[in-house]
Protein backbone atom coordinates (compact mmCIF):
# COMPACT_ATOMS: atom_id res chain seq x y z
CA UNK A 1 0.00 0.00 0.00
CA UNK A 2 1.39 3.34 -1.02
CA UNK A 3 1.55 5.92 1.50
CA UNK A 4 1.83 9.96 1.39
CA UNK A 5 4.62 11.64 2.88
CA UNK A 6 3.40 15.00 2.48
CA UNK A 7 0.45 13.65 4.66
CA UNK A 8 2.59 12.66 8.29
CA UNK A 9 1.90 14.36 11.67
CA UNK A 10 3.76 17.92 11.43
CA UNK A 11 4.83 17.78 14.69
CA UNK A 12 5.77 15.06 17.13
CA UNK A 13 4.86 15.48 20.62
CA UNK A 14 7.83 17.93 22.35
CA UNK A 15 7.13 19.86 19.21
CA UNK A 16 10.09 18.87 17.14
CA UNK A 17 8.81 18.65 13.38
CA UNK A 18 8.46 15.71 11.39
CA UNK A 19 11.08 15.76 8.05
CA UNK A 20 11.51 14.03 5.18
CA UNK A 21 14.94 14.03 3.09
CA UNK A 22 14.04 14.73 0.03
CA UNK A 23 18.31 15.45 -1.06
CA UNK A 24 21.25 14.44 0.71
CA UNK A 25 23.97 17.01 2.17
CA UNK A 26 27.22 16.75 -0.77
CA UNK A 27 24.38 15.46 -3.28
CA UNK A 28 24.96 16.69 -6.83
CA UNK A 29 21.45 15.87 -7.81
CA UNK A 30 18.27 17.52 -6.49
CA UNK A 31 15.66 14.70 -5.71
CA UNK A 32 11.97 16.02 -5.37
CA UNK A 33 8.89 13.75 -3.56
CA UNK A 34 6.46 12.72 -5.72
CA UNK A 35 2.96 12.19 -3.90
CA UNK A 36 1.47 10.53 -6.56
CA UNK A 37 3.49 7.28 -6.51
CA UNK A 38 5.22 7.49 -3.27
CA UNK A 39 8.68 7.55 -4.51
CA UNK A 40 11.56 10.07 -5.39
CA UNK A 41 12.83 11.14 -8.69
CA UNK A 42 15.87 13.22 -10.08
CA UNK A 43 14.46 16.87 -10.79
CA UNK A 44 17.78 18.35 -11.51
CA UNK A 45 21.43 17.61 -11.99
CA UNK A 46 23.37 20.53 -10.32
CA UNK A 47 26.74 21.87 -12.19
CA UNK A 48 30.05 20.51 -11.91
CA UNK A 49 31.27 21.82 -8.56
CA UNK A 50 28.13 22.49 -6.92
CA UNK A 51 26.26 20.13 -4.69
CA UNK A 52 23.94 20.93 -1.23
CA UNK A 53 25.50 22.27 1.20
CA UNK A 54 23.22 20.53 3.72
CA UNK A 55 20.30 17.89 4.53
CA UNK A 56 17.63 19.48 2.61
CA UNK A 57 13.39 18.24 2.85
CA UNK A 58 10.32 19.34 3.52
CA UNK A 59 7.69 19.21 6.70
CA UNK A 60 5.22 16.64 5.93
CA UNK A 61 1.55 18.25 6.66
CA UNK A 62 2.63 21.79 5.56
CA UNK A 63 2.27 24.09 2.58
CA UNK A 64 3.96 27.05 1.55
CA UNK A 65 3.11 29.86 -0.53
CA UNK A 66 4.79 28.42 -3.34
CA UNK A 67 2.29 25.90 -2.86
CA UNK A 68 4.63 22.73 -2.05
CA UNK A 69 5.41 21.47 1.50
CA UNK A 70 7.28 23.76 3.32
CA UNK A 71 11.11 23.50 3.20
CA UNK A 72 13.90 22.88 5.77
CA UNK A 73 17.50 22.63 5.60
CA UNK A 74 18.92 20.43 8.29
CA UNK A 75 22.07 22.14 9.53
CA UNK A 76 24.38 19.04 10.40
CA UNK A 77 27.96 17.25 9.06
CA UNK A 78 27.28 14.13 8.10
CA UNK A 79 24.64 13.41 4.30
CA UNK A 80 21.14 11.54 5.30
CA UNK A 81 19.29 8.76 3.35
CA UNK A 82 16.71 10.47 0.49
CA UNK A 83 13.77 9.42 2.34
CA UNK A 84 14.43 9.51 5.81
CA UNK A 85 12.16 11.00 8.23
CA UNK A 86 13.50 12.52 11.17
CA UNK A 87 12.70 14.76 13.75
CA UNK A 88 14.14 18.10 13.74
CA UNK A 89 14.17 21.22 16.12
CA UNK A 90 13.72 24.48 14.20
CA UNK A 91 16.82 26.99 14.45
CA UNK A 92 15.24 29.86 12.44
CA UNK A 93 14.55 30.87 8.82
CA UNK A 94 15.59 32.20 5.84
CA UNK A 95 12.74 35.22 4.22
CA UNK A 96 13.08 35.07 0.49
CA UNK A 97 11.07 35.50 -2.43
CA UNK A 98 11.66 33.54 -5.40
CA UNK A 99 11.07 35.17 -8.95
CA UNK A 100 10.72 33.13 -12.16
CA UNK A 101 8.82 33.97 -15.33
CA UNK A 102 8.38 37.37 -13.74
CA UNK A 103 6.63 36.15 -10.87
CA UNK A 104 7.59 36.76 -7.23
CA UNK A 105 6.42 34.11 -3.98
CA UNK A 106 7.35 33.77 -0.84
CA UNK A 107 9.80 31.21 -0.78
CA UNK A 108 11.49 30.67 2.96
CA UNK A 109 13.57 28.22 3.90
CA UNK A 110 13.09 26.66 7.49
CA UNK A 111 16.59 25.83 8.65
CA UNK A 112 16.63 22.82 11.60
CA UNK A 113 18.71 20.73 14.15
CA UNK A 114 18.48 16.88 14.16
CA UNK A 115 17.38 15.83 17.63
CA UNK A 116 16.76 12.14 18.06
CA UNK A 117 15.60 9.37 20.56
CA UNK A 118 18.78 8.05 22.03
CA UNK A 119 21.68 10.72 21.74
CA UNK A 120 22.59 12.90 24.53
CA UNK A 121 20.94 16.16 23.73
CA UNK A 122 24.94 17.71 24.08
CA UNK A 123 25.84 15.64 21.42
CA UNK A 124 23.04 17.24 19.03
CA UNK A 125 23.82 20.53 19.67
CA UNK A 126 23.90 22.65 16.46
CA UNK A 127 25.84 25.80 16.14
CA UNK A 128 24.22 28.07 13.75
CA UNK A 129 26.92 30.65 12.96
CA UNK A 130 26.99 33.97 10.60
CA UNK A 131 29.49 31.32 8.23
CA UNK A 132 26.40 28.99 8.05
CA UNK A 133 23.92 31.18 7.03
CA UNK A 134 26.34 32.94 4.96
CA UNK A 135 26.89 29.54 3.35
CA UNK A 136 22.83 28.24 3.16
CA UNK A 137 22.27 32.13 1.42
CA UNK A 138 24.83 31.20 -1.37
CA UNK A 139 23.82 28.14 -1.91
CA UNK A 140 19.99 29.46 -2.84
CA UNK A 141 21.37 32.34 -4.65
CA UNK A 142 23.48 30.41 -6.72
CA UNK A 143 21.19 27.45 -7.33
CA UNK A 144 18.23 29.94 -8.16
CA UNK A 145 20.39 31.52 -10.66
CA UNK A 146 21.47 28.39 -12.68
CA UNK A 147 17.90 27.20 -13.17
CA UNK A 148 16.51 30.82 -14.44
CA UNK A 149 15.09 32.34 -10.99
CA UNK A 150 16.26 34.55 -8.91
CA UNK A 151 16.64 34.11 -4.57
CA UNK A 152 16.08 37.49 -2.64
CA UNK A 153 17.22 37.17 0.74
CA UNK A 154 14.74 39.01 2.94
CA UNK A 155 16.31 38.66 6.14
CA UNK A 156 16.79 36.04 9.16
CA UNK A 157 14.08 34.80 11.53
CA UNK A 158 14.07 33.32 14.87
CA UNK A 159 12.80 29.85 15.39
CA UNK A 160 9.54 31.10 17.29
CA UNK A 161 9.22 32.96 13.92
CA UNK A 162 10.34 29.69 11.83
CA UNK A 163 7.56 27.48 14.27
CA UNK A 164 4.73 30.07 13.32
CA UNK A 165 5.80 29.63 9.59
CA UNK A 166 4.94 25.82 10.46
CA UNK A 167 1.95 26.72 11.74
CA UNK A 168 0.69 28.32 9.23
CA UNK A 169 1.75 25.85 6.89
CA UNK A 170 -0.70 23.36 8.53
CA UNK A 171 -3.57 25.69 7.84
CA UNK A 172 -2.99 26.13 4.67
CA UNK A 173 -2.12 22.30 3.99
CA UNK A 174 -5.82 21.84 5.39
CA UNK A 175 -7.14 24.41 2.61
CA UNK A 176 -5.73 22.19 -0.22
Amino acid sequence: MKTNMEQLETFDTARNVNVIIETPKGSHFKYVYTPESGLFRIKRVLPPGMVFPFNFGFIPSTRGEDGDPLDVMIINDEPMAVGCLLKARLLGVVHAEQTENGKTVRNDRLLGALMDEESPAKYLFVEFDERKLAQVEFFFATYNRVSGKEFKVLGFGVAGKAEQLVEQGKSKFGKK
